[in-house]
């Protein structure tokens, strides 16, 4: 019976994923981040309300997480581009230091 509770639940979390393009391209999961971050004030501020809490607002950034992404992924394939020739690199000098 657990099993399927967790089942239908994770079943559940990538159809919603996959509904909102965040299992598409790259542009798809902007668009769907870009959606998120207007709907999610509102509804938290509504949720606050209704509960009686009362948060702090938020801090604004000025940060970008499709560029911090590209970043990491434009270095990851530097450095596998690199990597057969730091591969022999590396050998000559374990076999120099061998003899």
């Amino acid at each position: 019976f657990r099993f399927v509770i967790k089942g239908s639940l994770a079943g559940a979390a990538v159809y919603v994923a996959y509904d909102q393009g965040l299992l598409g391209s790259g542009t798809q999961g902007a668009e769907a981040l870009k959606k998120a971050q207007a709907a999610l004030p509102p509804a938290i501020q509504e949720w606050t309300s209704y509960l009686g809490w009362e948060l702090p607002p938020t801090p604004k950034f000025d940060f970008s997480l499709s560029d911090s992404w590209n970043k990491g992924v434009q270095s990851v394939m530097s450095a596998l581009s690199v990597a057969p020739a730091r591969a022999c690199e590396y050998t000559v000098e374990g076999w120099k230091y061998v003899k």
